[in-house]
């Protein structure tokens, strides 16, 4: 199997288009399965121009489609998983696959990049063709600068170009968990947990006390015994509330999490080592990781009790 992974930039409807549909026509022509996940702007354009083939084509609007970037890479995995043979001998399951970008704070679209450039190791077993297509229009350039480090091809007027941006993704994803993470404020509440026992107990304790449900607490509690595990007690557990989430902060001074795939390939029938961190990543809005000479520092965060969307959630 051969996997390819592909940025295109464009900034007009028509530079879309002109990338897309030769993309998405040829692979319904050699009995591709083809998936378009992108904006209901550009799903329209592609409505109005396939016509009837556009009746064979798969399709989400991207910012439903995972709105956290293991959710992304699952649901993609999941695709392949369940297209894939049907696509013929030597063939691809070819995805075009726009990253959402806009509203995004620093840190969020830091761990998108980072997942871009992890796609690169996750596809290399399968034969995914993804392209990425990212619209100037609306993003910074600083995003397509990333967008030439985290894919080794760009597509550009027809013609597929190395990108000699392109950073190996095992560097990228070193260079990505070496940024700094917050240090927990002094209100903070801490513990140094000899067991997982320990840290379950007071993750859950203590997300109560900060106004989370049972069942919420608790689920944060099994997202950082995860984390935990896989780090190895003794740990020191930091957790506090801000605006928007309530944070734990898992720290070790040796070791880490090393492996740049872990958490974000989904449970095989047979267990694997990165299970439970696919569990904790399921569980939490975001899990940043940050390793230096001090050792390694896991941040997960999860909505905090006046989140109102999941208050309305629990009315239906």
């Amino acid at each position: 199997m051969t996997s390819i992974h592909q940025a295109a930039v464009y900034d007009s409807d028509e530079r879309f288009l002109a990338m897309a549909l030769p993309f998405i026509s040829d692979g319904l022509a050699k009995g591709d399965p083809v998936l378009v996940a992108t904006t209901s702007a550009n799903l329209e354009l592609l409505s109005d121009a396939l016509g009837r083939d556009g009746r064979r084509v798969d399709y989400a609007e991207t910012a439903f489609l995972g709105r956290r970037p293991v959710q992304r890479t699952t649901a993609f995995h999941r695709y392949w998983r369940r297209r894939g043979p049907e696509a013929p001998y030597g063939g691809h399951v070819r995805v075009i696959a726009e990253p959402m970008w806009l509203g995004r704070s620093p840190r969020d679209i830091r761990a998108w990049n980072r997942m871009e450039s992890i796609l690169n190791l996750l596809l290399q077993e399968t034969n995914l063709w993804m392209v990425c297509p990212y619209d100037t229009r609306v993003l910074g350039p600083h995003v397509t600068a990333s967008a030439r480090r985290t894919h080794p091809v760009l597509l550009e007027d027809g013609s597929a170009l190395p990108c000699p941006e392109y950073t190996d993704p095992v560097d990228f994803v070193r260079e990505c968990d070496a940024v700094p993470l917050p240090e927990p404020p002094v209100e903070a509440v801490s513990l140094r947990a000899e067991s997982l026992q320990a840290l379950r107990s007071f993750v859950s304790d203590q997300a109560s006390f900060f106004g989370l449900s049972r069942d919420r607490a608790t689920l944060l509690a099994v997202a950082v015994n995860e984390v935990a595990a896989h780090l190895d007690p003794p740990v020191t557990a930091h957790l506090w509330e801000r605006f928007g989430a309530i944070t734990c902060q898992i720290h070790r001074p040796e070791g880490g999490l090393t492996d740049p795939l872990a958490g974000f390939v989904p449970p095989s029938p047979s267990s694997g080592p990165g299970d439970g961190l696919w569990i904790a990543r399921q569980l939490c809005d975001r899990l940043d990781i940050h390793h230096d000479g001090g050792g390694c520092a896991v941040q997960l965060h999860v909505p905090s009790a006046r989140a109102e969307e999941l208050r309305q959630s629990r009315k239906y």
